[in-house]
């Protein structure tokens, strides 16, 4: 009889200890199709962060047209590709609670001397890359990430310029909402007073 409890003991902290805990909990968007269903990612998590991130700028672009993502996602390019979005006046309260949820994984993240920026390394990027549906995008995206050359100064310029194959395109999406988006908010002082978040 003790053998049994042993190995029933055993086997539930074994259960316990392999079950992969969740720290993200708030989802929003779950009911949405993933963008981009890649193996070994987060993907319901990543595509929170991703929705989240379009919402915001949908909410602060579009003031005037809320269903014109388009518009949004033309403003915000424009707006990063010269490094002048005003993250604090854009970024929700379920935004932040996602880049806490995303801010620590080590794959996710590269930081270099100057700033944090997506790992154009890690499994996300590898995703990306792969899938980006604009063939003139992906040459270039790839030529950048071959010759250890990717920055998000260096891709923004040409994705701002074809801000229509992002709408149709979500691995290209995703990266902005990564690299633009999130991975700026690690400059951001959000305990500020003057920060205007949602």
């Amino acid at each position: 009889m003790k053998t049994k409890i042993y190995i029933a003991t055993f086997l539930f902290v074994c259960t316990l200890i392999s079950c992969k805990k969740e720290t993200f909990t708030d989802y929003k968007f779950a009911d949405k199709p993933i963008a981009l269903p890649c193996n070994n990612l987060d993907s319901k998590l990543y595509n929170e962060a991703l929705l989240s991130f379009e919402k915001d700028i949908l909410n602060f672009f579009g003031k005037d047209n809320k269903t014109n993502l388009r518009i949004s996602y033309s403003r915000f390019l424009r707006l990063a590709s010269y490094n002048r979005v005003d993250y604090k006046k854009i970024v929700s309260e379920h935004s932040l609670k996602v880049f806490e949820a995303i801010k620590n994984d080590t794959d996710l993240w590269e930081t270099n001397n100057t700033a944090t920026h997506l790992n154009y390394h890690g499994k996300l990027m590898d995703c990306i890359s792969k899938n980006v549906k604009s063939a003139d995008l992906k040459t270039t995206l790839n030529a950048l990430l071959t010759t250890n050359s990717m920055s998000a100064k260096l891709f923004s310029a040409p994705i701002a310029s074809n801000y229509n194959a992002v709408i149709n395109d979500k691995a290209l999406a995703c990266y902005v909402a990564f690299d633009l988006y999130y991975a700026k908010l690690f400059d951001v002082d959000f305990s500020k007073p003057e920060s205007t978040t949602k």
